[in-house]
């Protein structure tokens, strides 16, 4: 990946695309070719000020792509439908799915390496684990339609006899950070108590409904925005073995922990308050999750995380306090 090159991201105006274009400009890369449906008017923050060759609508995007054959030498497949309460199967199904299986076979035939974006999702409720193992990828049983259709994907990539030259899909687990203003309940844990913080003085967390867990020590891989687009960096740099790969810490942490560190950000005295879990998810909530970062490991990347602490520090005091987009 040289800086000359043309390198393409859909879902561009979203969340962590955006941070990644940011970032690729930080790094010199400004032949950016930008997909995504950019009408959608609160996400228009994310672009500003970033540099990019040219912005081209999702749907046009394959017709684009043909016609411009050999233009792109990598592609960051970022755009999703993310919301996991849309419970419409085929929503997911077209553009979680079938829009990904194109993009798929234009990398392949035009010989473009693709690293494309999973979800941690995928993995339901844990009860097989969180490695990110390409076999598992068939007894997996994803808890919404959303984590199906991404599970649906991975099963098909690792299917397919014909491939781009290199491919990763990347198990995103909990990513915070700014961009996300646009993403409403579906942003990040941290977006939400940080604003009720600001407002009320205090948090809501779920209670414990489970005899192993405290109120409030409900597990989660909490990986800060700006680890995630090194990680997509070092792959399509380095393309080690193609195949699934966890983008989490690898260390994961309650929900006491995060909402403390986003009241010590701020100065201010830590009230927190437990309320029931809804009982329509409370069988389904996860106590959970921590991502098996080996596989990266092991393919050499050796970049260090930051912590919750230092993550939510940085969020809070430079860009949540002033509004601010990277």
């Amino acid at each position: 990946m040289r800086k000359e090159d043309s390198i393409l991201i859909t879902g561009a105006a979203g969340f962590i695309a955006s941070y990644l274009t940011g970032y690729l400009n930080s790094l010199g890369y400004t032949q950016l070719i930008l997909a995504d449906d950019f009408a959608v008017e609160k996400k228009k923050g994310n672009l500003h000020g970033k540099k990019y060759k040219e912005l081209v609508d999702r749907n046009e995007l394959f017709s684009w792509l043909h016609a411009n054959d050999g233009v792109v030498k990598a592609v960051f497949h970022l755009g999703a439908r993310t919301d996991t309460t849309e419970m419409d199967y085929e929503v997911h199904r077209l553009l979680n799915l079938e829009y990904s299986k194109r993009i798929w076979q234009v990398c392949t035939s035009q010989k473009i390496p693709l690293v494309y974006a999973s979800s941690a999702a995928t993995y339901g409720a844990g009860e097989h684990g969180y490695k990110d193992d390409e076999n598992l990828s068939k007894v997996l049983q994803p808890l919404n339609p959303y984590g199906v259709s991404k599970n649906e994907f991975d099963k098909w990539a690792i299917s397919q006899t014909e491939t781009p030259p290199f491919w990763a899909g990347l198990k995103f687990f909990n990513v915070y950070g700014p961009n996300e203003y646009h993403k409403g309940r579906m942003a990040s844990v941290i977006f939400h108590a940080y604003n009720t913080i600001k407002t009320t003085g205090q948090v809501k967390l779920f209670r414990s409904h489970n005899p192993n867990y405290k109120d409030g020590e409900q597990i989660r891989d909490f990986i800060y925005v700006k680890d995630v687009v090194q990680i997509c960096t070092w792959l399509m740099k380095h393309q080690p073995a193609s195949g699934l790969y966890n983008t989490g810490t690898g260390n994961a942490r309650t929900f006491n922990d995060l909402v403390r560190a986003i009241f010590s950000s701020l100065g201010m005295q830590e009230k927190i308050e437990y309320i029931d879990t809804p009982a329509d998810i409370r069988d389904k909530y996860q106590y959970f999750t921590e991502a098996d970062m080996s596989k990266l490991l092991q393919a050499g990347y050796n970049a260090t995380f930051y912590s919750l602490e230092e993550g939510v520090a940085d969020y809070v005091n430079n860009y949540l306090l002033h509004n601010k987009y990277y």
